[in-house]
């Protein structure tokens, strides 16, 4: 029999009131999910267990985790699981719709896993309140939960409608999460011609590009390489970055010369003997010169400075 009642519409259900990166996340996963798939939907914020059963899917409420049913709450006796590659993190609601849903979004595993790393678990980790990092400064980090609570109203912005307020958030958030899909998906293509150019490099403590690939993260697996020259984004210039000693860290493998820092133009050519040589960042972590010929011999130079 044929239900004329069908919903032209998938219902997407979160619950009502403040929100977080959490719940908004899972919003902006989903949005996408179904826009790629040509579905129609809305998004209601409720905690009316009415509308809550009929939902075609529920996040962050609801009490129930059932993936099979697209039900995606952690809130419930026992939470949702953990992590397998970090059994402190348990899941949130994002990290539950990122698990089914994450491979038909980005496209892989391997980007699945890398973007949980990235963003997902992140976000999981702070909903469930769980620190990731010792803060041991009088100054926090400004973490992507931050810029969504700053937009929750304030008490004294009662007349708001919190609802197209979160919402404007889901939009920025589906921003976000593209853009990360995106870098993510071209830096695993990157790979290839990394391992390649290193592969097929004799001297591997210096790696010369032919792109402004994204290296840190692969070339963490190569204890060889030390500066890589790249073609710069902006203009005709090439670059040459230090490797990090671990792509978390600011600390290099081995830094340009302490001599060389914060110079620019003739200063740099006359300590360097590169004619065309044009910047070394004061915190010695990049230089640049006019051609690929002068970037290299910074990078040859820097190895025994």
């Amino acid at each position: 029999m044929i239900n004329i009642f069908k919903k032209s519409k998938k219902e997407l259900i979160t619950h009502d009131g403040s929100f977080h990166a959490d719940d908004i996340f899972s919003a902006a996963a989903l949005s996408i999910y179904l826009e790629n798939k040509g579905h129609k939907f809305e998004i209601i914020r409720t905690r009316d267990q009415k509308i809550i059963d009929k939902g075609d899917y529920v996040f962050d409420v609801g009490g129930v985790y059932d993936p099979d049913k697209n039900r995606f709450d952690h809130h419930q006796t026992g939470g949702a699981g953990r992590r397998e590659y970090d059994p402190k993190i348990e899941y949130a609601s994002f990290g539950l719709v990122w698990k089914k849903f994450g491979i038909e979004i980005c496209g892989s595993q391997k980007a699945l896993d890398s973007i949980d790393k990235k963003l997902v678990a992140p976000v999981d980790a702070h909903d469930n309140g769980f620190d990731l990092a010792e803060n041991k400064y009088q100054v926090s980090p400004y973490l992507i939960q931050n810029v969504f609570f700053g937009m929750e109203p304030t008490w004294r912005e009662e007349g708001k409608d919190i609802n197209q307020v979160f919402l404007k958030c889901v939009s920025l958030a589906k921003d976000i999460l593209s853009r990360i899909i995106i870098q993510t998906q071209d830096a695993l293509l990157a790979e290839e011609s990394l391992i390649s150019i290193y592969k097929n490099t004799q001297d591997k403590r210096v790696l010369v590009f032919d792109k402004n690939y994204p290296f840190q993260n692969t070339l963490h697996d190569y204890p060889e390489p030390i500066f890589v020259v790249h073609p710069r984004r902006t203009n005709n210039y090439w670059g040459v970055k230090a490797v990090r000693e671990d792509p978390k860290t600011f600390k290099n493998r081995k830094n340009f010369p302490n001599s060389w820092a914060g110079l620019r133009d003739e200063e740099l050519q006359r300590a360097t003997g590169v004619s065309d040589a044009v910047f070394c960042h004061r915190g010695l972590h990049m230089a640049v010169a006019k051609s690929k010929e002068g970037a290299i011999k910074l990078a040859k130079l820097a190895l025994i400075g």
